[in-house]
């Protein structure tokens, strides 16, 4: 369920059911809009009509722009919607993937990727879908539905059910699209480091971090103490301006863009900061190390 505060957000929302399951999205939100996704039951494909989305999983990051997609198995993600130029909006069209609904539709020949007899490796959890004519149609077809809802039946919906599984199946990305298949509903696991170390450069806050592991805050920060002797604010920080001394010197970026990469997004800050660190400006660190 969205909680009230994303809900003030929401400009348009618009679903279709199969099966009594909401199976079609389509949303319009006023960005900036960060949401926690844990779906432990469903994986699902995004879609961008306007804006853009950064999406990340357990270990994975993706920006994803317009037309453009994201298959995502069941797992734990963090998205964040961001505006696009012109609108100041951002609008997605997701599918959800329940695996009854699924094997209802495949219920006389079931596909591959819905058998678990001999499941491939399961390097990712997300696949970025580049631009494409025919997935672009497809959605241009499912939006005229949400503008039509007494044309759409349940015979209807399988069919264009199937025909979005086919398209994926058909792109540039269908290696890793079709690992993800097979593996829809076999989550990876991911230890406690593995999660911290994927995104220590991400703008994920110390919370999005904490839903990522599947952890109450205050579980998210003992366990973090307890394993980095550290407190996550402080250890973030380190190893970001430890980053950002590397890219002063092996970069020719002004000092706030390398400040922007690293997460730092006040430059005064950056600069106290990286001073209490290393006991001089960013810019005399620079040309010290360049004098070298």
């Amino acid at each position: 369920m969205i909680n009230q505060k994303y809900k003030k957000l929401i400009l348009e929302r618009r679903t279709i059911s199969l099966f009594e399951k909401k199976v079609f999205e389509r949303a319009i939100v006023t960005p900036p809009f960060k949401y926690p996704n844990l779906a432990p039951e469903k994986a699902c494909f995004f879609y961008i009509l306007e804006g853009s989305v950064n999406s990340h999983s357990e270990e994975e990051y993706f920006h994803i722009k317009e037309n453009e997609g994201v298959l995502m198995k069941c797992g734990n993600y963090i998205y964040e919607r961001l505006p696009s130029n012109e609108t100041g909006k951002c609008e997605i069209v997701a599918i959800y993937l329940y695996p009854d609904v699924l094997k209802k539709i495949y219920e006389k020949e079931i596909p591959s990727f819905l058998k678990n007899k001999k499941q491939l490796s399961t390097r990712f959890n997300m696949a970025h879908v580049k631009s494409n004519i025919l997935i672009k149609k497809y959605i241009e077809g499912i939006s005229f539905y949400f503008e039509n809802p007494y044309l759409i039946n349940e015979e209807l919906l399988i069919l264009k059910f199937k025909e979005i599984i086919l398209l994926l199946l058909n792109t540039k990305d269908a290696p890793t699209i079709i690992e993800i298949m097979h593996n829809l509903y076999s989550p990876r696991s991911f230890s406690f480091k593995e999660v911290i170390e994927a995104h220590v450069f991400s703008s994920l806050t110390v919370s999005d971090l904490a839903q990522l592991t599947n952890r109450s805050l205050a579980r998210f920060n003992r366990e973090f103490k307890k394993t980095y002797k550290d407190s996550p604010a402080n250890y973030l920080k380190d190893k970001r301006l430890d980053r950002a001394a590397e890219l002063l010197v092996i970069s020719n970026e002004p000092i706030a863009s390398i400040a922007y990469d690293c997460q730092f997004n006040n430059i005064s800050h950056f600069s106290s900061s990286f001073k209490a660190k290393y006991k001089i400006s960013p810019s005399k660190y620079r040309l010290n190390q360049i004098q070298k």
